[in-house]
């Protein structure tokens, strides 16, 4: 299996997007769906506080798998239950199941309420992928564990051993799925597992399970031999590799990340296992609950397409890369400049190119204008627009000048915003804009209401 991560704690796209979407991943060599809805899923009573203004409906989370089928993309749904729970935690209704008060990361496992919560969240999200074989508890990432009092507690009367503990709920949360849920198979990440020894770990009898490398693409049995195998090198395609604020996709990175830094491990794989490419090229998202925005999906859509290809051809060949052009509808590629040209013919291709245009030239245009025209630095400085004195001959040396480059770049933000508004939520365009366009922008339009 070749898992296509979709990450919605960030950039949930619209279903209708989804619906152009599917095809080509299946076409690229996907051939499953990994679905983390976080706050997406539309709970339902005591739960539905955790949802999103903006979730999908029931009906929307049938099209989702009915979109899967047609294109024969398993979906395997993602449910987060012990780090990365900001979503839930967040709200005042569970603080008291935070490991840490302060922090809303991680669980405290010490706690019955945490189980049963999490009991509920899981059969919730279950009962509506009925057709799913497979079920990720995410398990990453568990940050502060061992830093609340319960847990200083319980590893003072077990030596100190948190692999043990952090072992103890997995083994609980596994044990309810494996018992509610007949033939259910599930998976996890596994960066805290490698902190556990391979004793440990062996000598814990955990199911059914299989880890998906953190920091690799490939999944491998949680029973571990002595020696790591090659299952477990390092490679990912995840965007926090990148910096949170990412903005364009960038391949040769995730390439080399693919590749396992040269190391054949695309082929190591045990075939009965997921290959999980994650992040980046997959759905944009965030680092978590409380970031700002990472790449959006159209965005990385071509790294999602370098990655997949090379994950089916074992390598990036000159073939791979013809076939990663047609079916992108670029002409050329350049991996170490990250750039590609032509126009494409993806589904959010126009997107795409408006971001290259937003992150080459936005803030460089504005600030050239603002920075380095003498006249507004000599005759239109804040001293003067505060106390509105200026002499118009100064100003019109310039004036032209800048209604251009405003008017110019409004018509741009207004095509924009309406090609987001037909891949994404409201929130998510107002978002988007706020932390990547209106910094600049309004600079200029405060200037431009002034000159005015």
């Amino acid at each position: 299996m070749r898992l296509v991560h979709l990450d919605l704690k960030g950039a949930a796209p619209r279903v209708s997007y989804l619906e152009q979407v599917f095809p080509l991943l299946s076409q690229l060599g996907a051939n499953g769906i990994l679905i983390e809805y976080e706050d997406m899923f539309p709970f339902k009573g005591e739960l539905e506080i955790l949802k999103s203004p903006y979730a999908y409906s029931e009906k929307d989370i049938e099209r989702i798998q009915q979109l899967a089928e047609l294109y024969k993309l398993e979906v395997v749904p993602l449910v987060q239950t012990f780090g990365h729970v900001e979503f839930i935690l967040k709200h005042e209704k569970y603080q008291h199941l935070r490991e840490v008060e302060r922090f809303p990361n991680s669980f405290n496992p010490h706690v019955p309420d945490t189980l049963a919560l999490l009991k509920n969240i899981l059969s919730q999200v279950i009962e509506k992928h009925k057709h799913s074989t497979w079920i990720h508890i995410g398990a990453d990432e568990v940050f502060h564990l061992g830093e609340g009092m319960d847990s200083k507690n319980w590893m003072s009367r077990n030596k100190g051993d948190m692999g043990t503990m952090y072992l103890k709920h997995i083994k609980e949360v596994l044990s309810f799925i494996t018992t509610q849920f007949w033939g259910l198979r599930a998976l996890m990440w596994d960066d805290m597992l490698r902190k556990i020894s391979v004793g440990a770990l062996q000598g814990e009898r955990m199911g059914k399970a299989a880890l998906a490398p953190e920091l690799g693409v490939l999944a491998a049995p949680v029973h571990l031999p002595p020696k790591k195998p090659p299952e477990l090198a390092e490679g990912d395609a995840d965007p926090a590799t990148t910096g949170p604020t990412a903005l364009p996709g960038h391949h040769p990175h995730r390439l080399a990340k693919v590749r396992g830094g040269g190391t054949p491990t695309l082929c190591s794989a045990q075939a009965a296992l997921p290959a999980v490419v994650r992040g980046n090229g997959m759905a944009g998202s965030r680092y978590d609950h409380y970031s700002v925005l990472c790449e959006l999906l159209p965005v990385s859509i071509p790294s999602l397409a370098i990655c997949l290809q090379t994950l089916v051809n074992g390598g990036f060949t000159e073939e791979t890369k013809r076939k990663v052009l047609d079916a992108m509808g670029f002409q050329s590629m350049q991996l170490e400049q990250s750039t590609c040209e032509g126009r494409g013919a993806f589904p959010g291709a126009e997107i795409y190119h408006m971001v290259e245009q937003v992150n080459g030239h936005l803030k460089e245009s504005i600030l050239k204008v603002l920075e380095e025209e003498s006249a507004i630095k000599g005759w239109f400085s804040p001293y003067h627009r505060k106390r509105q004195f200026g002499n118009p001959r100064n100003m019109e040396t310039f004036g032209s000048k800048v209604l251009k480059l405003h008017e110019d770049w409004e018509s741009f933000v207004r095509d924009l915003r309406t090609h987001l508004e037909r891949v994404y939520f409201p929130d998510t365009v107002e978002e988007w804009m706020d932390e990547n366009i209106n910094p600049y922008l309004d600079q200029l339009r405060d200037l431009v209401r002034d000159y005015r």
